[in-house]
Order: C-alpha cells, then structure tokens, then sequence
C-alpha cells in the first residue's frame, strides 16, 4: 500500500524492536525528492539541454557568468518550490491527504512528461496527445502507489538535476560562456607596408540573389546605396558563405578556416581569430551579436541593451512553453534575436534624419539600430590604426521594419512556406532590404564626412543567405539542397583604400578568404594555417564550393554566379482606388482595431491578417485597400495552425495617415469584379 495508508499498527510489547512509522517531515522529504526527480526530467533537462546547445542565446543577451550561473539555479530550484510550498500545506492534513496530494503531484508531473515523450515518438498532437499524456500519467500514478520499488528508483533519481547542471557546466558548448578557458591566441606582426583602418559591416540573412536586377547587376532602383558601393569597390561576385548557421559562418569568415567543431563562437574556443590578429597592433571596436570571439584582453564590447538575468528569465520561459506544449513550435527561436533600437535604448541618432518625404514620421531615426548607432558613432579617425567591426541582424529575421524603417507589428507564428506564405516572407525580407540599404547609405555618408572613406578599407558583406523557395524556405540542408543559389552565396563588397572606380571579380570566393584579404591589405602576418587565400592571390582552381551545414562535414556545391530571381508580379490593381462595391461576404482581420487610432512613431498596421469562411475557395483573391488605396492583393490559402486564412503585406507606408485609417477587404471574382467584405 502506498504511504500515508497502511493500516494503523497493532500494539507491540515495548522494546521488540518493532519498526517505527516515518514522522511526516522524513516522509514529506522523501516525497519532495520524488518531486525533485520529475521536475527535473519535465523542466530542468529539457531547458539545459536547449540552453547548453545554444550558447548564441547567452551570448546575444551578453549574459555574465553570474547571470548564468543564476539562471541555471533558477531552473533547478525554483520550480521544485510550489511543489514544496503544496507539500508543506499538506502536513496540516492526514496522512490520507497527504498521500493524494503527492500522487495526483506524480500524476501531473509524469503526465508532462509524457507529453515531451509523446511529441518526439508519436505523430500525436494537440488534444489526442494530451488524452493520451494524461491517461499515461494517471496509469504511472497508480503504479507509483502500488509499487514501492518506482518510489525508490524515483528517489534516486532526484540526483538527477546536479547531473544536468554538471553536463551544462562543463561539458555542453555553453561551457564556454560560462566557464572560458584562455583570452585570446595568437597576435599577427606587422609587415612592411601600411596599415589601413579597417571598416567592416557583416550583415545577417542577406542572399545576393536579392540585391540582383534583372540585368544581374545590383538593382540601383531598389538599394541605391548598395549600387553606389559596389560603383566604388571590387564586387566579388562569386562569393559563398561557409554555413547557413551564424556560429559556424563567423568564427569560418574571421579566422580562415573551415568549420571543424560544434563548439560555441567563443574566443576561449576559437582564440585566434581578426581581432587576435590586429590587435597587437590595431585598436578594436568591435560590434558583435551572437558571437563573442573579441577577447576582453582586446576590447571591451559595448553592454547590450537587452542583457540581465531578467530576459534570460523571460525567453528562457517562452523556450520552456515551447518544450512542454502538445504541439510542435511554429517560432523560430533565433526570431527573439531582434535588434533593440536607438529609441528603445535611449541613445541619439548619429546622424541627422535625410530629407526625403518617406522619412516624414523620422522613423529612420526612431528605428536605427543601437548598435548601428554606436557603431557610427565610433567611426572616427584616430592616432593608431583602428578596426570598426558590426555584425549587425539585418535584414535577418524578424522581419519588422518598411523601406522607410517604420515599424510594423506581426504574429510571431506567421508561417513562412507554402503556397501564399512564402511570398508574404519574401515581400517582408525584401521590404527589410530596402530599410537595411538605408543603413548602409548612413555609413557611406559618415565615412565620407569623417575622411575615412579614401583611408579604409571597407569590406561590407553578410554571412549567409536565405531561401524563399516555395517548400524549401529557409537555410536548413533542404534548402541547400534545392536552393543553395539562395542559401550560400551572398553580398561580398571589399573597397581598398583609395579605390574609385568599381570592378567586378567572378573568381571563386568563399568566405575563408575574408581574413587572408584584409591580413594582405593591411600588411599583417598572420601566425596560423588558414584554408582561405587573399583576393590577390591567385584564385582557387577548383569552381566548386565547400559548405557546412553541420561542421566537418562538408558539402560540395556546385554552379557560378547566380542568376536573378525575378520579383513577384505586382498586381494591377495595387496603387488603385477602390470604392463603392457592393458587399458580398464576410472576413475576420485579426488586427483591424490596430487602424482606429494609427501613430506613425510607434508603428503602422503594415501586415494585415485573418481568415475567411470556410466556403470561400482556395486561390480566391482578396484585395486590401487602406483608406481607399488597394496596398496587396493576396490569395486565400489553407487554414494554417492560427486559424488564419490569408496575410496581406502592404510596403508602401503613404496609404496610412495618422488616427484613424479605414481598412476595406475586397473578394475578386474570376473576372476581377470586387466585392466588399464586412470585417470583424
């Protein structure tokens, strides 16, 4: 019989040495390391484990050892205390009480449990797996009562949790961040020849393929300033990322070498790298994001606005609901890897707002990213050679931002493949571009204010590209596989200093090369072996391409500089007036309160979602128009896991007006005829 209900004992002449009951407390304890134990398999595991093969996400929210360190004993302990605290209350009962208290405690706990099993070994989800979690629970329940032999193998268990703070402390790769071993390698010596400052901006999700026109030159209509600095730099053309993942591509690009480790990008695992390299004789200013291969030796990293053991906390929390739902996460966590704002981290803008009429609301100003601004802030001339180094998440995703850089807001679980979907993603990639173009105009223009612009050498690239190939979206192997035109080759502008006129190289750049070019520009030698060559060396002989979606295990790619991707016909009817149409239906629009009052410094109603009736058929088109202005025509698609039936992306911001705006949805018929929806 289970504790708490064996029968009362019968009396036993005194000193037979006959076994006495466990006072509460001893068995109150006994039953909090069972509780222990589970916690530890429904929470602690599950989150050290993601967090531990995740060091990116402590080293985006530039977590110090002692914010680690809390945040691990929080996850351990804290969520064992409601149950303590329940068991605690329960003392003020009987035994029976107590009893039942614990079980249905297992119950719950084992249940969870069997939804994380579930998940990852059946196809059932939602509420069948939960029925039958639960079921399985109550089952486990039962035999816990039953059977003292569970509550020993559970009790020893408890021991659980300090196995898994151990394996996250010293043998995951968020070790590293945790507990680093060395401060940097080796330091290059200077050569003979002179040593330019050095400017270099990575940017984050960027396939060439998007910055192309249709003449396969960069589309000056769209990115003004991209065109204008490939006017005036080598454009290599042929250039690859190493990886479609951010902490295998920059360690590759910044130290010469392939990908060969899972291991955090951490200077304690990669100690000779760019900044290790010029910092015995550059001054570094270095920008990162999600790495941390600047050693403190070599500079000190501005604080990152979004850091503290408050939002390791709250995402932590998020990762934790992700892990223990019934169904399968439609976020992608890196989405939580948002660049903070100037506005959002108190800093002033760097530079004054352009004078241009899409800039009306200052939005450039209000949106430009902290660290971009610092950045600028920073480019100055100095006595001493200096490294500017930004590797800045843009236009990565979230997709957040218009052309103009107004803010726009967007469910989080927004897919982005499948017929319709995929197109929404692209237009809001593209729409990004254009507001990282912006950027990339602001630096161009400090350069040249500052003089620095014919003194640096300015390199300008991005890691890694992305596909928005219908069924492949994204940068996984599938998307390699299919779309690697996409996936791996991307932006690769090197200015030198002095250089006026552009040129265009086709050789077989792979971004290995990065660090071999700037050592040969600026005339260091580096101490290391590096799979990279320097641009003016002769180029490699082989056309194919080494890519890693997983390191040390290359995959050959093959074909040249890619070809175009032509835009998405626009409709005609967008840029149209539309009014007056007789009704003809219903729709619901998720965000439609989000037009009453519209205030342009905290954002437009730029994205537009919702659903339709059921009876409305696949492939019929909706027209969205604000204010009388159709901004999108869209297909109604499949129900997605929201319940949303369509999504909308209207780019261009002159539809919207400040307070309220009126939002119209129109049905087209196979001839083009317009039909208004009611919304709700």
């Amino acid at each position: 019989m289970a504790e708490g209900t064996l029968a009362p004992p019968r009396d036993r002449p005194a000193g037979t040495g006959a076994p006495r009951r466990r006072g509460p407390w001893r068995a109150e304890a006994a039953r909090l390391a069972e509780v222990s134990a589970l916690v530890g398999l429904v929470v602690t595991q599950p989150l050290l484990d993601v967090l531990g093969r995740s060091p990116d996400f402590f080293l985006f929210h530039r977590a110090s050892r002692a914010d680690v360190l809390l945040l691990v004993a929080l996850i351990t302990l804290a969520p064992t205390l409601p149950f303590a605290a329940l068991g605690a209350l329960a003392l003020l009962g009987g035994r029976v009480t107590r009893a039942a208290v614990h079980t249905v405690l297992v119950g719950l706990l084992l249940a969870a449990l069997a939804v994380q099993v579930g998940r990852h070994l059946t196809p059932l989800r939602g509420v069948p797996l939960l029925v039958v979690a639960g079921g399985a629970g109550a089952l486990a329940a039962v035999a816990h009562r039953r059977w003292r032999a569970l509550r020993r193998v559970l009790r020893v268990t408890a021991a659980g949790p300090v196995v898994f703070v151990g394996l996250f402390l010293f043998a995951s790769p968020a070790s590293a961040v945790v507990l680093p071993r060395g401060d940097g390698g080796a330091a290059g010596t200077a050569g003979a020849g002179s040593h330019p400052p050095v400017v270099m901006i990575v940017l984050d999700e960027l396939p060439l393929v998007s910055l192309l026109g249709p003449d396969g030159g960069i589309d000056a209509a769209r990115y003004p300033n991209f065109a204008a600095l490939a006017a005036g730099s080598t454009w290599y053309r042929n250039a690859t990322g190493v990886s479609g993942w951010t902490p295998y591509a920059l360690p590759a690009m910044l130290t010469g070498r392939y990908p060969d480790r899972a291991v955090a990008p951490h200077y304690s695992q990669y100690p000779d790298n760019l900044f290790t390299a010029l910092g015995g004789l550059y001054q570094i200013k270095a920008e990162e994001s999600i790495t941390r291969l600047c050693p403190p030796s070599r500079c000190e990293q501005p604080a990152n606005p979004q850091q503290g053991i408050g939002v390791l906390t709250r995402e932590s929390g998020k990762l934790l609901r992700q892990l223990t739902a019934p169904v399968d996460s439609r976020v992608d966590p890196e989405d939580s890897y948002r660049e903070q704002t100037a506005a959002e981290a108190g800093l002033d803008a760097a530079e004054p707002v352009p004078d241009d009429p899409k800039f009306r609301w200052d939005t450039l100003d209000d949106n430009q990213p902290a660290r971009f601004t610092s950045f600028l802030a920073g480019l100055r001339p100095a006595d001493r050679p200096t490294l500017h180094f930004l590797h800045l998440l843009m236009p990565h995703s979230p997709w957040a931002y218009l052309q103009s850089g107004a803010h726009y807001d967007a469910p989080e679980d927004l897919p982005n493949d499948g017929v319709g979907w995929v197109d929404v993603a692209r237009a809001r990639h593209l729409a990004q571009l254009g507001y990282t173009d912006r950027l990339i105009g602001e630096t161009l223009r400090t350069l040249r204010a500052t003089g620095l612009y014919d003194q640096a050498l300015v390199l300008v690239t991005a890691d890694h590209g992305v596909s928005f190939r219908r069924d492949w979206q994204g940068r996984g192997m599938d998307a390699i596989t299919h779309a690697a035109n996409e996936v791996a080759w991307v932006p690769m502008f090197v200015k030198e200093p002095g250089q006026r006129a552009g040129r265009v190289d086709d050789r077989n750049w792979e971004h290995v090369d990065l660090l071999p070019t700037i050592a040969d520009e600026t005339h260091v030698r580096v101490p290391w072996r590096m799979d990279g060559v320097p641009a003016r060396a002769a180029p490699r002989a082989r056309a194919d391409k080494r890519f890693y979606d997983r390191p040390g295990q290359p995959v050959t790619i093959t074909g040249g500089v890619p070809a175009p991707v032509p835009l998405p016909a626009v409709d005609p009817l967008v840029g149209t007036r539309l009014s007056g149409a007789p009704s003809g239906g219903t729709a619901t629009v998720a965000n439609r309160a989000a037009f009453a009052a519209v205030d342009p410094a905290r954002g437009l109603p730029a994205l537009v979602w919702g659903s339709v009736p059921d009876t409305v058929p696949d492939g019929t088109r909706l027209a969205v128009a604000v204010n009388g202005t159709v901004g999108a025509v869209v297909p109604v698609v499949p129900r997605d896991a929201g319940g949303r039936r369509f999504a909308a992306f209207l780019p261009d911001d002159r539809i919207f007006a400040a307070g309220a705006n009126r939002l119209d949805l129109y049905r087209l018929d196979a001839g083009g005829t317009p039909r208004r929806l009611d919304l709700s």
